[in-house]
């Protein structure tokens, strides 16, 4: 089985706000997260009989020098012909300006290697430029995007904001493409954690706080209809917690869905920028 396109730009990042002068700013903290992954349900087309999985993301740097997400994800699928064990593995940095994107994405299928997307992106002029290494060497140039630090955060601001629904562009640099994802978003009013909930005990002091609900549809420009209409390649819903923690993740695809449930949550210090020093 060839993996599907699997789901790094919506990542858990914790946020924290510090102060300056009048204004606040968002300063995103190092933290790892550990999610369990299960199938839900499968259509009628779908040959897969079961699934297992983990997702271990790991985030670090700071404002000043920039950030660097690291993703695994391994999921058994059970199928039809026999058990397939596909292994995501990401690594990428974003500038701390959010306008230049390294990235590197391998794909496994039973310990082969199945795919490999490498490369540098960057914001230039009005346009987003996309220098591939791998697969193979060629330069792509498409319309403005946000990278995944900078996608998280404009949905962090629209949600304290009070928007309830937007869409935004993005690259994230799974996969060799021509194009940004367009992604619509709608959010919910804020809810409490329930007593019962299944990934309290993980989410440690946040489980004091409220969530907001989230639907994402990622619609990357393949899927339209002979009307005319575009249907979404997949969909995610989440819980998202005011400092940026997302859990309780379902992902939807053509044919089948899985669920993506917190089971550990560490938070590391965060570092503050040193000062800038004149000669």
């Amino acid at each position: 089985m060839r993996p599907s396109r699997l789901v790094f730009p919506c990542i858990a990042i914790l946020l924290g706000i510090v102060m300056s002068g009048a204004a606040s700013a968002q300063m995103l903290m190092p933290h790892r997260a550990v999610y369990d992954l299960a199938l839900l349900e499968t259509s009628d087309k779908s040959d897969i009989g079961g699934l297992t999985g983990r997702w271990v993301f790991e985030f670090s740097g700071s404002a000043c020098e920039g950030y660097t997400l690291k993703s695994r994800i391994v999921m058994r699928f059970e199928m039809a012909e026999g058990p397939n064990l596909v292994d995501q593995q990401v690594t990428s940095f974003e500038a701390a300006d959010s306008k230049t994107f390294r990235f590197v994405t391998k794909s496994f299928v039973d310990e082969q290697l199945d795919s490999e997307v490498r490369g540098t992106a960057r914001l230039e002029g009005e346009g987003t430029v996309v220098d591939y290494e791998q697969p193979e060497q060629v330069e792509k140039r498409f319309a403005p995007t946000l990278f995944p630090t900078a996608q998280l955060r404009e949905l962090l601001g629209k949600a304290k904001a009070g928007e309830r629904f937007y869409e935004t562009a993005i690259f994230d640099g799974t996969e060799f493409t021509d194009h940004a994802v367009t992604v619509s978003v709608v959010v919910g009013d804020p809810k409490p954690v329930a007593e019962d909930d299944a990934e309290k005990e993980a989410l440690g002091e946040l489980a004091a706080d409220s969530f907001l609900p989230v639907t994402a549809a990622y619609f990357d420009g393949d899927n339209e209809q002979a009307d005319g209409e575009e249907t979404s390649d997949y969909n995610v819903s989440f819980k998202l917690h005011e400092g940026g923690v997302q859990r309780d993740m379902v992902i939807r695809y053509a044919d089948y869905a899985m669920s993506a449930k917190l089971v550990d949550l560490a938070v590391f210090e965060q570092q503050p920028c040193e000062p800038e020093t004149k000669d």
